[in-house]
C-alpha cells in the first residue's frame, strides 16, 4: 500500500464518490553508448535492418556475453543522479519468455539484486506550494529485444535485430504519483537528470526513453486497488491520454460492479483508447535464474566515488544556484534549468548582461528569464525548434536586453526589434539602426507632444482633473500614437501628470 497522502485536488469525481488514481512508471531509457550491452556491435539509430548484429546478438551456438564497463558507468553515474544507493553486488539473471525477435529465449536482466536500489526525484509543480517527491524503487541493467516489423510484406513479418542486445535501463518508480500531470512532470524530470549527466538521450520518437504505466484506483485511503500496466508509450503526451483512459475505464467497470483484471494492455494514441493485450505476468511465469555466463558483478566503493565526484551539476543543484545567486523565483529557475541547453544559454546571457551598469542583478535575471521562456521559448515553439537551433544567439538577445534596459528601446518596441532579428539574422543595433527605433528620452521633445495633446482634449483634461484617473492611460496612448511608440512611458507618465495636476 502507498502511504503517499492524496491531495484532495487530484481525486477523480465519479458517479458514485471520489476515487484515488495510483501511478507508478517503469521506464525504459537507452543507454548512450557506442556498443551493446555484451556485444561489441553498434548502436546508431536509423541503420539498415539487421545491419548492427553480433553473433551473440543473434544467439548463435557458444557465443558468450562480455559486459560493457560503460554501461556499468552510466548505471552508476544515473543512480546517483537520482539520489539512490549504489548496490556494490548486483547479479544479473536470466528472463525466460518467447518472442520471435528474442534470438535467446530469454532477456539478460537483473531482478533480485539489480545495479541501483532506493533514490528519488523531486518535481516543482506549478501549482503546488511544496515539492513533489517521487520514490525510486531500482534501476536494473538489461538487453532489449529486437523489433518484429509486420507491414513490409502482405503475409509475412520480418525481423530486424539491430536493437537486440541495446543497453537500456529500468528505471521503476514507486506508486507515488496520483494524476497525469503529475506522472508528466516526473517524465521530463527524469528526462531531464538523464540528459545533464549524458546516460540517455531521452529522444521518445527514436525509442530510446518509454514509458509502462502501472495504474489503479481506490478509494481514498483503501487499500491499494488491481492494477494493469499499460505498455510501451513513446511520448509524456500519450503517457498523459493513456492514464485518463485507463483511469475512466476502471472507475467504470468498479462503479457497474465489475472488478479490474490485472492485465498488459495497449494504447492507441490515433483513438485515444487501449485494449487488452495478455494477462499481466507475475515474476515467476519468467522463470528467473541467474544467468551462468556472466559472474555477479562486484564494484569498489572507491570508484563509485570517483564516478560521484566526476558528476556535473544536476538540474536540482542549478535551480537552488539560480534562486541564490540570480534572486529567481523557484519555479521560474526550475524552467530554466529544465534541459541542460536551456540552463547554458541563460547562463551565457547573464555573464554578456552582469557588466550592465545601473541595473540590479535580479532585475537583469528577471527580464532575461523572462524573455527566454515568453517570446525565444514562444518562438522556438512556433517553428519546432530547440533551443540549440534557435536563430538568435544568446549574445545577440543578451544585445537586445541590453538596449531594454538602457532605455534605447521600450519593452514593445523590443519586441519588434526580436522578431526582426528572428526573420533577418541581423543584431538589435543593426536593426534599431537601420529603422530609427531609438526610444525618445527627450524630456523637452516629449513635453511639447504632451503640450499639444491636453491642448486639443479639453473633455479629456476635465474627467482627469474631476478624479477619473483612468484618463491617464488614454493620453499616455495618444502619445505613443504620436511618437509611433518611441516615447520612454516612464518620461511620458512623469510629465503628463505634472502637466494635468498642474
Amino acid at each position: 500500500m502507498s502511504g503517499k497522502t492524496p491531495d484532495s485536488s487530484q481525486l477523480v469525481k465519479g458517479k458514485s464518490g471520489l476515487w484515488e488514481v495510483v501511478i507508478g512508471l517503469e521506464v525504459h531509457a537507452q543507454v548512450i553508448s557506442d556498443s551493446k550491452l555484451f556485444s561489441g556491435a553498434a548502436t546508431a539509430f536509423g541503420a539498415e535492418p539487421n545491419a548492427q548484429v553480433s553473433l551473440v546478438d543473434a544467439a548463435m551456438p557458444g557465443m558468450l556475453p562480455v559486459l560493457n564497463k560503460v554501461a556499468v558507468e552510466q548505471a552508476v553515474k544515473t543512480g546517483l543522479g537520482l539520489n539512490a544507493k549504489i548496490n556494490l553486488h548486483s547479479v544479473f539473471e536470466r528472463k525466460n519468455y518467447f518472442y520471435a525477435d528474442l534470438p535467446q529465449g530469454y532477456q539478460i536482466s537483473q531482478y533480485l539484486q539489480p545495479i541501483v536500489g532506493e533514490g528519488q526525484v523531486t518535481l516543482d509543480l506549478p501549482d503546488r506550494e511544496e515539492p513533489s517527491v517521487i520514490g525510486i524503487e531500482r534501476l536494473h541493467l538489461e538487453q532489449d529485444a529486437g523489433k518484429s516489423v509486420h507491414d513490409q510484406h502482405p503475409t509475412q513479418s520480418y525481423i530486424d535485430l539491430n536493437r537486440s542486445g541495446v543497453i537500456l535501463m529500468e528505471i521503476v518508480s514507486k506508486p507515488d504519483m496520483r494524476s497525469g500531470e503529475e506522472a508528466a512532470a516526473y517524465l521530463r524530470k527524469l528526462r531531464s537528470i538523464l540528459r545533464y549527466l549524458g546516460t540517455c538521450d531521452g529522444n521518445m520518437e527514436q525509442g530510446s526513453m518509454r514509458a509502462d504505466v502501472n495504474l489503479s484506483v481506490r478509494r481514498p485511503g483503501e487499500e491499494l486497488g488491481t492494477r494493469t500496466e499499460t505498455k510501451n508509450l513513446n511520448s509524456i503526451r500519450f503517457v498523459q491520454q493513456a492514464i485518463e483512459a485507463e483511469t475512466k475505464r476502471q472507475i467504470a467497470v468498479l462503479e457497474k460492479g465489475g472488478s479490474i483484471a490485472q492485465e498488459t494492455r495497449l494504447f492507441d494514441g490515433a483513438t485515444g483508447k487501449s485494449r487488452s493485450m495478455r494477462t499481466k505476468e507475475e515474476a515467476h511465469d519468467y522463470r528467473y535464474f541467474p544467468d551462468p555466463d556472466l559472474l555477479p558483478l562486484n564494484l569498489e566503493q572507491a570508484w563509485v566515488d570517483e564516478v560521484q565526484a566526476a558528476l556535473p551539476e544536476l538540474p536540482d543543484a542549478k535551480k537552488k544556484r539560480f534562486e541564490a545567486d540570480f534572486g529567481l523565483s523557484a519555479y521560474n529557475a526550475s524552467v530554466l534549468v529544465s534541459e541542460k541547453e536551456i540552463s547554458e544559454f541563460f547562463e551565457k546571457m547573464m555573464s554578456e548582461l552582469k557588466p550592465q551598469t545601473g541595473v540590479p542583478l535580479n532585475q537583469i535575471a528577471i527580464k532575461s528569464g523572462n524573455w527566454v521562456t515568453g517570446e525565444l521559448f514562444g518562438a522556438l515553439n512556433k517553428n519546432g525548434l530547440g533551443i540549440s537551433e534557435s536563430p538568435i544567439s544568446e549574445e545577440r538577445l543578451a544585445g537586445l536586453i541590453k538596449l531594454e534596459l538602457d532605455g534605447t528601446l521600450s519593452g514593445r518596441i523590443a519586441k519588434d526589434v526580436f522578431f526582426a532579428m528572428w526573420d533577418s539574422g541581423k543584431s538589435a543595433e543593426e536593426i534599431v539602426e537601420e529603422k530609427g527605433l531609438k526610444q525618445i528620452s527627450d524630456s523637452g521633445a516629449i513635453e511639447a507632444i504632451v503640450d499639444d495633446i491636453i491642448a486639443g482634449n479639453a473633455g479629456q483634461v476635465e474627467q482627469y482633473r474631476s478624479g477619473n484617473e483612468k484618463v491617464l492611460g488614454w493620453f499616455v496612448g495618444q502619445v505613443m500614437k504620436a511618437t509611433k511608440g518611441q516615447a520612454n512611458p516612464g518620461v511620458v507618465n512623469q510629465i503628463l501628470r505634472t502637466k494635468l495636476n498642474g
